[in-house]
């Protein structure tokens, strides 16, 4: 009588990250061009003790910061978004249903639009409009820095044999402490880029810092 035996199956399917690959690839050439052709080709040191004064071609180093920084975000966080809610999930565009990465970067975008315009607006209504692109100019030289380190955040995440599940703590306390780092860099940054009156500081704080944040933690992980 034959003997049965019993077959495991060792053969373990990669998860395929090319997606990753190209967005990623796509962020640092975003960088190079920005360096050797907005900024002139200026090295890395020049471009972060860069004086507002001293410097041109603002909006456009910027804007693709704002574009790294969001890409990259997106790509991090995607893996740790329980679902696509329903009512992002019914919108088809082209025929094309939104995935996890697809609602990440649409409620990134969102947040920092949205911040951005009542940014402008709230230096605007106070009548320190002159201040909002000392401030724009700052805040591109903080989340250059913050997108380079969640590029490497990226990297180690989806091509190093991590504990994902206990990595969204460390996650979690790193950007907690980038939070709490970039309002007291806000607030004591030679540049002043903050309003000079107390109450507006922190209406600027509370309004257009933590509040946003929430919303975006609500939107993403409740």
């Amino acid at each position: 009588m034959p003997i049965s035996h019993s077959f495991t199956n060792q053969i373990r399917i990669p998860e395929n990250n090319d997606w990753v690959v190209f967005i990623l690839i796509g962020c640092l050439f975003l960088y190079i061009f920005m360096m050797n052709v907005i900024e002139r080709e200026a090295n890395l040191k020049d471009f972060l003790l860069q004086k507002y004064f001293d410097s041109s071609n603002n909006l456009p180093s910027w804007i693709i910061t704002s574009c790294v920084i969001t890409l990259s975000l997106a790509v991090l966080i995607s893996q740790y978004v329980p679902v696509v809610p329903e009512y992002a999930a019914k919108l088809q565009i082209l025929g094309y249903q939104m995935n996890k990465f697809g609602y990440c970067l649409t409620a990134v975008s969102l947040f920092y639009f949205i911040r951005t315009a009542l940014g402008f607006l709230f230096y605007q209504s106070i009548g320190d409009g002159k201040k909002w692109s000392i401030f724009y100019f700052t805040s591109t030289k903080f989340h250059f820095v913050l997108s380079i380190l969640v590029i490497i955040l990226c990297i180690t995440h989806y091509y190093f044999p991590i504990d994902r599940n206990e990595a969204f703590l460390y996650y979690f306390w790193f950007f907690m402490f980038v939070f709490i780092f970039k309002v007291f860099f806000y607030l004591f940054h030679r540049n002043n880029i903050l309003p000079q009156k107390w109450y507006y500081k922190f209406l600027y704080i509370c309004t257009l810092q933590i509040a946003p944040l929430l919303m975006l933690w609500k939107l993403l992980f409740i």
